[in-house]
């Protein structure tokens, strides 16, 4: 298989947290201005240019929670992703859609209206993106009370999406210590081989984050 990816990318760690986590073998396909011929594959295979991208033999899979889903169906590994009780997998489902769209969604928000031009800038909508982050904290915090990981006690899809949003939303909107159950998960996911690869594979891009990348983690 080839994954078209960046080490840096949130979306692309989700799906390399699922990689690692069964030991799926992959051929990396790196992404960069470095690599133009890359770019052009990427481009032919999937023309809406987002990434991540797997390609696995003639299928091409895009979109972070449906490659994970893919791969839990066709190259499963001891960690099974998704559960296979259906009201289980429900839940697992519905954390990964809160993690990409009130986590990551309101962290993209910020990141990239401080790449555009100043004349272009929506303050507004970055204030409602930081009061976003508090209410999806919050939430995210009683949530969690009593839970390892983010359904229970089986590592999920859920947390391959949490660990990347979370990692990156605690450097745009600090999780204040009245989350502590959310702080703690986050060092929990840290702590997990899986995530911890894949932030170490990241950290020679860190000067790319426009808002600057903390002194942490």
């Amino acid at each position: 298989m080839n994954l078209y990816a960046h080490p840096f990318s949130s979306y692309c760690q989700k799906v390399l947290i699922a990689l690692y986590e069964n030991d799926t073998p992959f051929d990396w396909r790196l992404i960069e201005d470095a690599a133009p011929e890359v770019v052009s594959e990427h481009a032919a295979l999937w023309p809406l240019k987002r990434f991540p991208v797997l390609q696995d033999g003639d299928r091409v899979i895009a979109e972070s929670s449906i490659i994970i889903e893919y791969l839990d169906q066709q190259h499963p590994g001891p960690v099974r992703l998704i559960p296979s009780a259906p009201d289980a997998a429900l839940e697992v489902r519905f954390l990964d859609r809160f993690f990409d769209n009130y986590i990551a969604g309101p962290l993209l928000t910020v990141v990239f209206d401080s790449l555009r031009p100043a004349e272009h800038r929506d303050p507004y909508g970055v204030e409602n993106a930081h009061a976003q982050f508090e209410t999806a904290y919050r939430w995210l915090d009683q949530m969690l009370t009593g839970r390892q990981w983010a359904a229970g006690d089986a590592f999920s899809l859920a947390d391959c999406a949490a660990a990347p949003a979370l990692f990156y939303a605690d450097w745009v909107h600090p999780i204040d210590e009245r989350f502590g159950q959310v702080r703690a998960y986050r060092s929990r996911l840290l702590d997990r081989p899986s995530f911890a690869r894949a932030v170490d594979e990241a950290r020679p891009y860190r000067h790319l984050f426009p808002l600057g990348a903390p002194e942490q983690d």
